[in-house]
């Protein structure tokens, strides 16, 4: 009969690791006598970061005996503590994999549920000093699982464990641990996984994602299926006026094959000299069109910046440009949910081509569709007669124009419908569903106070999309929050390996030994970057790769699409651009 061996608690504190400082809760203790199990935690337990871990599905981690026995023979240590995994409950039985999602087991007077497998996480790595263990934990099929307190009650070490329901679709911990991290997932179990009940939404959305990703034949990760490598030369077609301050640059092939037309919300590198005759320019921009007819449209506005200035003022047709092939993440979503497009200024270049493809797609037809945008006045809102045409050609549509100074000319009623900024207040007033999915597109300070502002009407994480330009912002789960510097190179002595290009934030390095991976290099230049495990399972760390070649150190537990690479992981051999 399975039982509980040891129940481990432990509070947020805050550890310093490379440097930082890291909050976390993966120090479990064991503690004696018997302990309320409720619904978001056993009582004296917490979690560090509610982002990745805590809530109602992930209320009370789940470790087994037998995983410790077989870590210790692997790592050839001994493990003389329980709750080194992070674990609440350490247990005599219940292994990965004949346990299932959905499971309900009684366990003295409370009764639980397996919501889901374990979370990889880098910071089981740091409890256990091995920064390995977050992969090792999914490639030997020994994860582990979070329970959900359907009843609250007292448990205490001994008490038996005794399984009184089955899960609807029978899938087990390994079974559903594999789904998510490992490459090839059958179609058939993401099928039966996604409408497993007793799944958290988290993992359900991961697998919806997955069953479109493997039914959408068009995309090959970041590349778009027509993509070529590295840089192709392309000619200018013709350069446009969009508005006071945006020029259209259109682009098309030379020599065959034509252009393709990519996946809306796209964007391509372009490389040329630099004005100032040394070194390369850099700079990538979102295809505002359809390609169709095979021309690329790229729309810039002008500012301060070298690439903007050299857009703007030397570039005519019939000049030549090296471009990449489109890719990136931004893409509409399958589906039959209402469509919100929110822009504000040259933020409306991905969305605009998502426009196009709802009127080239005519099966999207049935769909609500709401374009909401903002610019400061009339002279600064690019692209108003095409979108006009491509709203009227869809039959569920509503729009608002926002104009936050308008001039005396521009007529409220014929020009802009309101004199304010973009805001969840402002949809609310349209009547936008909070079921809809939102694509977001802007400035910086743009994008954050409408996230913030539409999950405060209670739109879902997975619901908002958005493309941010420039170097983006950071994901460093758990570590200490301190102000963002400007992208630099590293301090102390340069490397001497191969040149690092980080495209958006207009940064190139040389490589130094020093540091163990791109993303270890992108933070010693503090360049944004999103990152989670930090051993090459969770892909929150893929970025496209522009040019160039890399070497993983560890392997990742599932190889990033052609096009992409891991960078938490990897390693360059070549000179190499990021979109990063």
């Amino acid at each position: 009969m399975s039982h509980v061996v040891s129940i481990n608690v432990g509070l947020p504190a805050d550890v310093e690791w490379r440097g930082r400082s890291v909050r976390t809760a993966i120090w479990k203790r064991p503690v004696s006598g018997r302990v309320m199990a409720r619904q978001l935690n056993i009582d004296g337990d917490g979690q560090g970061d509610l982002q990745g871990h805590g809530g109602v599905h992930r209320a009370v981690m789940v470790y087994q005996l037998a995983s410790y026995r077989y870590w210790e023979q692997v790592l050839q240590r001994t493990l003389s503590e329980y709750g080194v995994f992070g674990e609440n409950l350490t247990v005599d039985g219940l292994p990965d994999d004949e346990v299932c999602i959905g499971d309900r087991y009684r366990i003295g007077g409370a009764l639980f549920e397996v919501s889901q497998p374990r979370v990889t996480c880098y910071r089981v790595g740091i409890r256990m000093g091995d920064s390995r263990m977050a992969a090792l934990l999914v490639s030997h099929r020994r994860p582990g699982f979070y329970f959900r307190v359907i009843e609250e009650g007292e448990i205490g070490s001994g008490d038996e464990i005794v399984r009184v329901e089955q899960g609807h679709e029978k899938i087990t911990v390994v079974d559903a641990d594999a789904l998510l991290y490992l490459p090839e997932p059958p179609e058939d179990r993401l099928r039966r996984a996604a409408i497993e009940p007793a799944f958290s939404p988290g993992w359900k959305q991961s697998f919806d994602a997955l069953l479109t990703k493997a039914n959408d034949s068009t995309r090959i990760g970041g590349l778009a299926a027509i993509a070529w490598p590295g840089f192709r030369t392309l000619k200018v077609a013709d350069v446009v006026s969009e508005s006071a301050d945006v020029k259209s640059i259109v682009l098309t092939a030379i020599d065959p094959p034509a252009l393709a037309p990519p996946v809306a919300g796209s964007f391509i590198v372009l490389r040329a000299p630099h004005p100032n005759g040394t070194g390369t320019l850099i700079r990538s921009y979102s295809i505002s069109n359809a390609g169709e007819d095979g021309f690329y449209r790229i729309s810039v506005k002008r500012g301060t910046g070298d690439g903007s200035r050299y857009f703007h003022d030397s570039i005519s047709a019939g000049d030549r440009l090296e471009v990449s092939a489109p890719r990136g993440s931004f893409s509409l979503q399958p589906g039959d949910q209402p469509i919100v497009f929110l822009s504000a200024g040259i933020g409306i270049t991905p969305v605009l081509s998502m426009l196009h493809q709802l009127v080239a797609q005519r099966t999207a037809n049935d769909r609500d569709v709401y374009w909401i945008y903002g610019a400061r006045n009339g002279a600064e809102h690019p692209f108003r007669p095409e979108v006009l045409q491509l709203l009227k050609a869809l039959p569920h549509v509503k729009s608002i124009i926002a104009y936050s100074q308008p001039r005396l000319v521009d007529l409220q009623g014929r020009d802009f419908d309101v004199s304010e900024r973009i805001s969840a207040s402002l949809l609310q007033k349209l009547g936008v569903p909070t079921t809809a999915q939102f694509y977001l597109c802007g400035p910086a300070g743009f994008l954050s106070g409408l996230i913030d502002g539409l999950k405060g009407i209670g739109v879902v994480s997975g619901s908002i999309h958005t493309e941010v330009f420039g170097g983006g912002t950071s994901m460093t789960p758990g570590i200490a929050p301190v102000p963002q510097k400007p992208p630099h190179a590293p301090e102390g002595e340069q490397g001497s390996g191969p040149t690092v290009s980080f495209t958006r934030s207009g940064l190139a390095v040389r490589w130094s030994d020093k540091v163990q991976s791109l993303l270890e290099l992108a933070e010693a230049c503090d360049v944004p970057v999103k990152w989670a495990c930090r051993t090459g399972v969770c892909h929150t760390c893929v970025t496209a790769l522009i040019e160039g070649q890399v070497l993983y150190d560890p392997l990742p537990i599932d190889a990033p699409a052609n096009g992409d690479t891991l960078i938490c992981c990897a390693r360059p051999t070549t000179d190499v651009e990021l979109d990063l």
